[in-house]
Protein backbone atom coordinates (compact mmCIF):
# COMPACT_ATOMS: atom_id res chain seq x y z
CA UNK A 1 0.00 0.00 0.00
CA UNK A 2 1.46 3.38 -0.98
CA UNK A 3 2.44 5.71 1.82
CA UNK A 4 0.27 8.72 2.20
CA UNK A 5 1.88 11.93 1.13
CA UNK A 6 2.69 14.40 3.87
CA UNK A 7 0.68 17.51 3.75
CA UNK A 8 1.26 20.95 5.20
CA UNK A 9 3.70 23.74 4.62
CA UNK A 10 7.42 23.39 5.22
CA UNK A 11 8.54 25.11 8.37
CA UNK A 12 10.81 28.09 7.66
CA UNK A 13 14.12 28.25 9.53
CA UNK A 14 13.98 30.46 12.57
CA UNK A 15 15.48 33.91 12.12
CA UNK A 16 16.88 36.24 14.74
CA UNK A 17 15.32 39.67 14.89
CA UNK A 18 17.54 42.75 14.49
CA UNK A 19 17.04 43.92 18.10
CA UNK A 20 18.23 40.55 19.37
CA UNK A 21 21.23 40.62 17.03
CA UNK A 22 22.16 44.10 18.21
CA UNK A 23 21.81 43.02 21.84
CA UNK A 24 23.89 39.91 21.24
CA UNK A 25 26.70 41.83 19.54
CA UNK A 26 26.56 44.55 22.21
CA UNK A 27 27.04 41.94 24.92
CA UNK A 28 29.92 40.37 23.01
CA UNK A 29 31.50 43.78 22.49
CA UNK A 30 31.18 44.64 26.18
CA UNK A 31 32.76 41.34 27.20
CA UNK A 32 35.60 41.86 24.72
CA UNK A 33 36.18 45.40 26.01
CA UNK A 34 36.25 44.32 29.66
CA UNK A 35 38.58 41.39 28.93
CA UNK A 36 40.85 43.51 26.73
CA UNK A 37 41.11 46.35 29.21
CA UNK A 38 41.88 43.92 32.03
CA UNK A 39 44.71 42.36 30.02
CA UNK A 40 46.02 45.81 29.05
CA UNK A 41 46.09 46.98 32.66
CA UNK A 42 47.71 43.74 33.82
CA UNK A 43 50.49 44.12 31.24
CA UNK A 44 51.20 47.69 32.33
CA UNK A 45 51.44 46.54 35.94
CA UNK A 46 54.78 45.00 35.02
CA UNK A 47 55.79 46.61 31.71
CA UNK A 48 56.40 50.36 31.23
CA UNK A 49 53.89 51.82 28.74
CA UNK A 50 55.94 52.04 25.54
CA UNK A 51 53.94 54.92 24.09
CA UNK A 52 50.72 56.80 24.76
CA UNK A 53 48.12 58.49 22.58
CA UNK A 54 49.39 61.86 23.81
CA UNK A 55 52.93 61.01 22.74
CA UNK A 56 51.73 59.84 19.33
CA UNK A 57 49.67 62.99 18.80
CA UNK A 58 52.55 65.28 19.72
CA UNK A 59 54.96 63.29 17.55
CA UNK A 60 52.62 63.66 14.58
CA UNK A 61 52.67 67.40 15.21
CA UNK A 62 56.45 67.33 14.99
CA UNK A 63 57.25 67.67 18.71
CA UNK A 64 59.09 64.37 19.08
CA UNK A 65 59.18 62.06 22.09
CA UNK A 66 61.82 62.37 24.79
CA UNK A 67 61.36 59.98 27.72
CA UNK A 68 63.62 58.01 30.04
CA UNK A 69 61.88 55.60 32.42
CA UNK A 70 63.05 55.58 36.03
CA UNK A 71 61.61 53.34 38.73
CA UNK A 72 59.96 54.98 41.70
CA UNK A 73 62.51 53.37 44.02
CA UNK A 74 65.36 55.16 42.19
CA UNK A 75 63.56 58.48 41.84
CA UNK A 76 64.11 61.10 44.50
CA UNK A 77 61.18 60.98 46.99
CA UNK A 78 60.83 64.75 46.66
CA UNK A 79 59.32 64.23 43.22
CA UNK A 80 56.40 62.11 44.42
CA UNK A 81 55.90 64.44 47.37
CA UNK A 82 55.82 67.42 45.02
CA UNK A 83 53.22 65.69 42.85
CA UNK A 84 51.06 64.97 45.89
CA UNK A 85 51.45 68.51 47.23
CA UNK A 86 50.70 70.08 43.88
CA UNK A 87 48.12 67.76 42.41
CA UNK A 88 46.49 65.42 44.92
CA UNK A 89 46.82 65.83 48.70
CA UNK A 90 44.60 62.80 49.36
CA UNK A 91 46.35 60.44 46.96
CA UNK A 92 47.15 57.87 49.65
CA UNK A 93 43.68 57.92 51.23
CA UNK A 94 41.20 57.99 48.34
CA UNK A 95 40.18 55.05 46.13
CA UNK A 96 40.90 56.88 42.89
CA UNK A 97 38.30 59.65 43.15
CA UNK A 98 38.36 62.65 45.46
CA UNK A 99 34.76 63.86 45.43
CA UNK A 100 35.42 66.75 47.81
CA UNK A 101 38.12 68.06 45.49
CA UNK A 102 35.77 67.74 42.52
CA UNK A 103 33.05 69.69 44.33
CA UNK A 104 35.54 72.37 45.39
CA UNK A 105 36.85 72.71 41.82
CA UNK A 106 33.31 73.05 40.47
CA UNK A 107 32.54 75.74 43.05
CA UNK A 108 35.70 77.72 42.29
CA UNK A 109 35.10 77.48 38.54
CA UNK A 110 31.49 78.62 38.98
CA UNK A 111 32.67 81.58 41.08
CA UNK A 112 34.89 82.72 38.23
CA UNK A 113 38.24 81.78 39.73
CA UNK A 114 41.16 80.15 37.92
CA UNK A 115 39.76 77.20 35.97
CA UNK A 116 40.90 73.98 37.58
CA UNK A 117 39.93 70.34 37.57
CA UNK A 118 39.35 67.92 40.40
CA UNK A 119 41.06 64.93 38.84
CA UNK A 120 43.23 62.82 41.10
CA UNK A 121 46.66 61.49 40.17
CA UNK A 122 44.99 58.11 39.64
CA UNK A 123 42.53 59.61 37.13
CA UNK A 124 45.29 61.48 35.34
CA UNK A 125 47.36 58.31 35.14
CA UNK A 126 44.43 56.36 33.70
CA UNK A 127 43.90 59.06 31.08
CA UNK A 128 47.57 59.42 30.20
CA UNK A 129 48.29 55.68 29.98
CA UNK A 130 45.19 54.40 28.18
CA UNK A 131 43.23 57.29 26.66
CA UNK A 132 43.53 60.61 24.90
CA UNK A 133 43.48 64.23 26.00
CA UNK A 134 40.35 66.33 25.88
CA UNK A 135 37.00 66.18 27.59
CA UNK A 136 33.66 64.65 26.79
CA UNK A 137 31.46 62.32 28.82
CA UNK A 138 32.48 59.24 26.84
CA UNK A 139 36.18 59.76 27.55
CA UNK A 140 35.47 60.62 31.19
CA UNK A 141 33.49 57.40 31.52
CA UNK A 142 36.39 55.37 30.17
CA UNK A 143 38.72 57.26 32.47
CA UNK A 144 36.61 56.27 35.48
CA UNK A 145 36.67 52.62 34.39
CA UNK A 146 40.44 52.52 33.98
CA UNK A 147 40.87 54.40 37.26
CA UNK A 148 38.98 51.65 39.08
CA UNK A 149 41.12 49.02 37.36
CA UNK A 150 44.50 50.55 38.16
CA UNK A 151 43.51 51.25 41.77
CA UNK A 152 42.47 47.60 42.11
CA UNK A 153 45.24 45.91 40.12
CA UNK A 154 48.25 48.22 40.34
CA UNK A 155 48.15 49.82 43.76
CA UNK A 156 49.40 53.27 44.73
CA UNK A 157 53.12 52.78 44.18
CA UNK A 158 52.68 51.60 40.60
CA UNK A 159 50.17 54.37 39.86
CA UNK A 160 52.63 57.02 41.05
CA UNK A 161 55.50 55.35 39.19
CA UNK A 162 53.62 55.32 35.89
CA UNK A 163 52.32 58.85 36.42
CA UNK A 164 55.79 60.27 37.05
CA UNK A 165 57.12 58.53 33.94
CA UNK A 166 54.50 59.35 31.31
CA UNK A 167 53.08 62.72 32.39
CA UNK A 168 54.08 65.49 29.98
CA UNK A 169 56.73 67.70 31.60
CA UNK A 170 57.49 69.90 28.61
CA UNK A 171 56.98 70.05 24.86
CA UNK A 172 57.83 66.55 23.63
CA UNK A 173 59.16 65.62 27.08
CA UNK A 174 57.55 62.92 29.23
CA UNK A 175 58.25 61.94 32.80
CA UNK A 176 60.08 63.48 35.72
CA UNK A 177 63.42 61.96 34.73
CA UNK A 178 63.33 63.37 31.20
CA UNK A 179 62.12 66.66 32.67
CA UNK A 180 65.01 66.79 35.13
CA UNK A 181 67.48 66.12 32.32
CA UNK A 182 65.90 68.81 30.19
CA UNK A 183 65.70 71.52 32.84
CA UNK A 184 68.50 70.75 35.31
CA UNK A 185 70.99 68.65 33.32
CA UNK A 186 70.87 65.68 35.70
CA UNK A 187 68.52 62.78 36.29
CA UNK A 188 65.68 62.51 38.79
CA UNK A 189 67.54 60.28 41.25
CA UNK A 190 68.54 63.40 43.14
CA UNK A 191 66.29 66.45 43.11
CA UNK A 192 66.16 69.36 45.47
CA UNK A 193 62.76 70.39 46.80
CA UNK A 194 62.85 73.41 44.48
CA UNK A 195 63.67 71.33 41.40
CA UNK A 196 60.96 68.75 42.13
CA UNK A 197 58.45 71.52 42.83
CA UNK A 198 59.22 73.28 39.55
CA UNK A 199 58.68 70.07 37.57
CA UNK A 200 55.39 69.54 39.42
CA UNK A 201 54.35 73.13 38.69
CA UNK A 202 54.77 72.46 34.96
CA UNK A 203 52.49 69.39 34.93
CA UNK A 204 49.09 71.14 34.54
CA UNK A 205 50.21 73.10 31.43
CA UNK A 206 53.43 71.50 30.13
CA UNK A 207 53.32 73.18 26.73
CA UNK A 208 53.12 76.68 28.22
CA UNK A 209 55.33 76.44 31.31
CA UNK A 210 59.06 76.06 31.86
CA UNK A 211 60.78 74.79 35.00
CA UNK A 212 63.97 76.76 34.32
CA UNK A 213 63.76 80.35 35.59
CA UNK A 214 59.95 80.27 35.77
CA UNK A 215 58.03 83.51 36.06
CA UNK A 216 54.55 84.59 37.08
CA UNK A 217 52.11 81.93 38.22
CA UNK A 218 54.51 79.05 37.49
CA UNK A 219 57.11 80.54 39.83
CA UNK A 220 54.59 81.27 42.59
CA UNK A 221 52.98 77.84 42.24
CA UNK A 222 56.38 76.15 42.28
CA UNK A 223 57.34 78.01 45.45
CA UNK A 224 54.10 76.91 47.12
CA UNK A 225 54.71 73.29 46.15
CA UNK A 226 58.28 73.47 47.48
CA UNK A 227 56.97 74.47 50.91
CA UNK A 228 54.39 71.68 50.81
CA UNK A 229 56.97 68.91 50.23
CA UNK A 230 58.02 68.98 53.88
CA UNK A 231 54.39 68.99 54.99
CA UNK A 232 53.67 65.94 52.84
CA UNK A 233 56.61 64.10 54.40
CA UNK A 234 56.00 65.10 58.02
CA UNK A 235 52.24 64.53 57.91
CA UNK A 236 52.46 61.18 56.13
CA UNK A 237 50.57 62.17 53.01
CA UNK A 238 53.04 59.95 51.12
CA UNK A 239 52.74 56.98 53.52
CA UNK A 240 51.43 54.63 50.79
CA UNK A 241 54.68 55.11 48.86
CA UNK A 242 57.08 54.25 51.67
Amino acid sequence: MAKAKRTGRKRKPATTSWPRRILRWSIRGAIAFVAGSLVWVLIYKFVPPPVTFTMIGNAVDGRGIHKDWMSLSRMDPNMARAAIGGEDWNFCSHNGFDFKAIQQAMKENADGGRIRGGSTISQQTAKNAFLWQGGGYFRKGLEAWFTVLIETIWGKKRIMEVYLNIAETGIGTYGANAGAQRYFRHDASHLTATEAARIAAVLPLPKKREAVAPTGFTRRHGNRIATRIGVVQRSGFDRCLR
